[in-house]
């Protein structure tokens, strides 16, 4: 469970980013947590992980405070960083220096994940690619069997059939005992693996429902013509009619367009979230 209350934190007095911020997170479900650039998902992530402390407010990680970095805590919660170097050593070597950090680490899980993504633990993680870099994390992150892995634009660097392959990984990953807080600007690569939708703007969540719920009152389609019957909250023009957001009269079951739902947000979230009231 992360329970965050009231949280303040700024990187300096001028530039203040969450003033009051709340959230609340259970454990096995895969958060996507959307938002513009500078909105703060980063900030959130290090904040939860630990490597930022805030400035006042109560905030919980699995029943420890994560400033405090209680061993226990650390063993875990895993952060993969959208940036970040390794040093001049063997994917074999890291995982045999690293991994005995993580009780539950499986490595079986971790060879399984090499495979499905092509790599070789007599590989120098230095000489990789960017792209192969961020599947031998990401294959380790799993592989650590953490309760809460913070995945910052995970997708970014990945070509489209190793996207594939990274959703079919946290799929068959996820339990009741873990949870994947992913923070992304590639809502694309998201869909089918999702269970909530979390959006932050200004230093605040101002959007956060489950699939289930987005399902059960919104409606993504296209349409030919507008029309008031519709009751539409968003429509965004293109070529041959409208992609529209509307609510959920009929009790319809359509595909959630997570690009669709973050633009509806953005242009008027009282108007979107009065359809779940």
């Amino acid at each position: 469970m992360i329970k965050i209350e009231q949280l303040k934190f700024g990187y300096s007095k001028r530039k203040i980013l969450f003033n009051h911020l709340n959230a609340e997170m259970s454990i096995g479900k895969v958060y996507g947590l959307l938002g513009h650039n500078g909105a703060g998902k980063t900030t959130m992530l290090k904040l939860i992980a630990g490597l930022l402390f805030p400035w006042s407010g109560k905030y919980s990680v699995l029943d420890f405070i994560p400033k405090e970095r209680n061993p226990y805590f650390l063993q875990e919660i895993f952060y993969v960083p959208e940036e970040f170097d390794f040093p001049s050593i063997t994917i074999e070597k890291f995982i045999k220096l690293y991994s005995v950090f993580y009780p539950e680490y499986s490595k079986d899980i971790m060879n399984e994940i090499l495979a499905d993504f092509e790599l070789d633990t007599d590989e120098k993680l230095n000489t990789l690619s960017f792209g192969q870099k961020k599947k031998f994390l990401l294959a380790f992150a799993v592989a650590t069997n953490c309760k809460i892995l913070l995945l910052d634009e995970p997708t970014n660097g990945l070509d489209i059939p190793s996207k594939s392959k990274f959703r079919k990984i946290i799929a068959r990953s996820i339990n009741d005992n873990r949870s994947f807080i992913i923070s992304t600007h590639q809502v694309r690569d998201l869909d089918n693996i999702l269970d909530s939708v979390i959006i932050i703007e200004n230093g605040e969540v101002i959007f956060d429902k489950t699939t289930d719920e987005i399902q059960n009152k919104l409606v993504f389609r296209k349409v030919k013509y507008l029309d008031d019957d519709l009751e539409v909250l968003y429509a965004d023009k293109e070529l041959g009619g409208y992609n529209i957001v509307s609510r959920n009269v009929n009790s319809e079951e359509t595909k959630i367009d997570l690009e669709m739902l973050y633009n509806a947000i953005n242009a008027n979230k009282e108007l979107v979230n009065n359809a779940f009231n």
